[in-house]
């Protein structure tokens, strides 16, 4: 007579229970469900401090929720930065701002830097060396033009769906506002993504954004921002704006750290996990303008 019950050897090798998975440790930190944004990132945060994210998951989760808080304009390239083309200049006239800037694609205008036309891709000049009487209008591709207003996560998903990489961006006038890519998207989750441009970013650290505001990288040095706003940040200790706004806050900026000095306000407006990118000075009263070499520097 066979015995039902089962035998030692088979209650040994009963399976154990699987390891929790991360999103089950993490549900288990939630004791009650976020009633808004802020809940849930002050959950991610709690997450942190208790090692179930590392500072670079975090900065990637906080950076998907920003996405569909910023707008394109938030994030563009301004107008006074854009490298365009003029459909009316002959290419070989054009080819060394080409070749210096080193770009994948150019917004082509006519007439008027409003008027955009068309998009240049640099790799449709190849057709230029065997054909020397090329025009460029016949290498156009078709230019998308959106609203300053339009949500960054939209905007991705329509990047992703018609394959596109780039987007003028438009006032409310219909007037060339700046330009954004699919790589600005994709920067404020991941992080900044070094390239062939970014030396000349450095260079070029100061650049205006409307009346009394600018847009200023984080690697502006003190000096020449203090020279250039009239401010007295402190220099002894800090090199750049930066390191200065980290020092200040007594951790690595994020965005949305903003702080008032000197009459300005200084607003973290891109991050990563290591350190500020990007910021946005605005004057608090109706001041002077910022001096002429601010560009250069």
């Amino acid at each position: 007579m066979s015995d039902s019950s089962p035998s030692p050897a088979y209650a040994s090798r009963a399976p154990k229970p699987a390891p929790k998975t991360f999103f089950e440790r993490l549900s288990a930190l939630i004791h009650r469900e976020p009633e808004d944004r802020e809940d849930l990132k002050a959950v991610l945060e709690a997450a942190y401090g208790r090692d179930l994210l590392d500072a670079e998951a975090l900065s990637m989760i906080e950076g998907v929720l920003a996405v569909s808080e910023l707008t394109a304009g938030d994030i563009m390239i301004p107008r006074s930065r854009m490298d365009m083309l003029e459909v009316s200049q002959p290419i070989e006239t054009q080819l060394p701002g080409i070749i210096e800037t080193a770009h994948s694609r150019f917004p082509v205008f006519e007439d008027s830097r409003d008027n955009v036309i068309g998009i240049l891709l640099a790799k449709d000049l190849l057709r230029y060396v065997l054909d020397r009487d090329l025009d460029l209008r016949t290498l156009l591709r078709p230019a998308v033009f959106i609203p300053e207003s339009k949500r960054l996560n939209v905007l991705l998903r329509e990047f992703r769906g018609n394959r596109n990489h780039i987007a003028i961006v438009v006032d409310e006038h219909g007037g060339t506002a700046g330009l954004i890519t699919i790589e600005d998207v994709l920067e404020q989750i991941v992080g900044e993504i070094e390239d062939e441009f970014d030396d000349a970013i450095v260079e070029q650290s100061i650049f205006p954004d409307g009346k009394n505001r600018w847009r200023v990288t984080a690697l502006t040095g003190i000096r020449r921002f203090n020279e250039t706003f009239g401010s007295s940040l402190d220099d002894d200790e800090y090199d750049t704006v930066g390191g200065w706004m980290a020092g200040t806050l007594g951790r690595i900026p994020r965005r949305g750290d903003r702080i008032e000095r000197d009459d300005l306000r200084i607003e973290v407006i891109r991050a990563d996990a290591r350190r500020a990118l990007w910021l946005r000075v605005s004057r608090l009263s109706r001041g002077a303008a910022p001096a002429a070499p601010a560009t250069q520097g």
